[in-house]
């Protein structure tokens, strides 16, 4: 073995600059400002990814700007080929995805920085693969320049050092990686197919239904009346600080961890035993409804049995059901889902720097209140659903986390490909 600034590798292995291991100029910063205006975004067209559009390793597709073929050919040296590798080059310098067949064509805008790496010295794949290395990415924050905003650029990133293994030994390494990566996108494609059904048949009965001309409006509020517990806030402040938070205990739902109708699991806070006694009107249960209170308003997701018991925070507004003889909560879970209803809590919602949803607010909203008997037979439909989607999570958490337990051990050798394939 010998010694890098990632760690001891091979010795059979090189270390090479990331200009070394590229086409002549694959190094390149996305269009000015003065190349390309927010105003010259469309609902159709190519589309142009921007910082927001990088996931772990995967450009997320939602939402992305557009832009018309004139611009596009007029700032064709910006579009992206399968292979190229995008990073972030403001801010969330760490963060990188890999341009896949799907992406062949789009462009990236001026926040990111385009890598062309050439095929014939090192696979894109592991490259991307390595590039998600956590010791990588600490390198790379380290060598941002600014300090509010830390910011890469062409230079910087030509230099950076890469593990260079042998071709054969690099795309057997992005196979194993890659193979676990795909079937947790294909369990994320699965679960967007279950919850679009749930989507599709909700609207189906309940907002192009034939009778619902006959069913009355309603709110919590006017259903349950002014129950204490039917929407609460979350421990404020002065009943939670940071030194309650341990290495283990229990998990605080924030409202980044609130996203698509899911709790996200990565990065939670946890909630020392000593605090629960304190905190014991704010743990969850089955049916529950954890609502985003501050900031990005209106996001919202329902609790499912593994999340029986977390806590919700001071961000965030906890929605339960006192009587489900009067209305089912998943059903009342998907009301919160529809865009008519997040867009009216974004209208609704208190401040303009940094909306704010408060107890009254959510109490008071109004939705269509159909038949229980019908809000029970859709829950029972939706639920059935939900629990093929926590399975695929499950699975989806459980090849992520050997992914990423892998991915330092074969990137420096410690491991051999032929271990890995007998394991999975």
């Amino acid at each position: 073995m010998k010694d890098t600034p990632y760690g001891s590798i091979k010795d059979d292995w090189e270390i090479e600059t990331l200009k070394d291991l590229c086409v002549p100029g694959g190094i390149q910063t996305g269009p000015f400002g003065s190349q390309l205006h927010q105003k010259d975004y469309l609902p159709i067209g190519t589309p142009i990814i921007t910082v927001e559009h990088l996931g772990e390793n995967r450009i997320l597709h939602q939402d992305l700007p557009r832009i018309s073929d004139a611009d596009k050919d007029r700032l064709s040296r910006y579009i992206m080929h399968n292979g190229d590798i995008i990073f972030s080059r403001v801010g969330s310098v760490d963060r990188r995805a890999l341009v896949r067949d799907d992406e062949n064509g789009w462009l990236f805008s001026g926040r990111c920085l385009r890598v062309r790496p050439d095929k014939s010295r090192i696979d894109p794949e592991f490259l991307s693969w390595f590039f998600g290395l956590e010791i990588f990415k600490d390198y790379i924050r380290r060598i941002a320049v600014g300090a509010t905003m830390p910011s890469l650029n062409t230079e910087l990133l030509s230099n950076v050092p890469v593990i260079v293994p042998s071709i054969p030994e690099q795309n057997a390494i992005a196979g194993i990686l890659s193979a676990l990566d795909d079937k947790i996108e294909l369990n994320r494609r699965m679960n967007a197919t279950l919850e679009a059904m749930a989507r599709a048949v909700f609207r189906q009965w309940f907002v192009g239904a034939n009778d619902i001309g006959d069913w009355k409006e309603s709110s919590l509020e006017e259903i349950f009346g002014k129950k204490r517990d039917c929407v609460l806030t979350g421990p404020f402040g002065s009943h939670l600080h940071a030194h309650d938070y341990r290495e283990e205990g229990t998990p605080l739902i924030l409202v980044k961890h609130v996203v698509d109708g899911h709790i996200l699991e990565d990065r939670l806070p946890l909630v020392g035993d000593h605090k629960l006694r304190e905190m014991k009107r704010y743990i969850l249960e089955v049916g529950d409804i954890v609502f985003t209170r501050v900031g990005a308003v209106g996001r919202s997701a329902y609790i499912h049995p593994r999340h029986q018991g977390w806590l919700i925070s001071g961000q965030t507004l906890r929605v339960r059901v006192p009587d489900k003889k009067k209305l089912n909560p998943r059903f009342l879970a998907q009301i919160y889902l529809e865009q008519s209803f997040i867009e009216m809590v974004e209208q609704n919602a208190l401040g303009t720097t940094r909306p704010s949803l408060n107890t009254s607010i959510l109490s008071s909203f109004k939705f269509v209140l159909p038949p229980i008997e019908l809000q029970n037979r859709f829950a029972e439909f939706a639920e059935g659903l939900d629990n093929k989607v926590q399975q695929n999570l499950d699975e989806s958490r459980t090849l992520a986390s050997l992914r990423d337990s892998l991915l330092p051990k074969l990137m420096r050798g410690e491991m051999q490909v032929k271990d890995v394939e007998e394991r999975i």
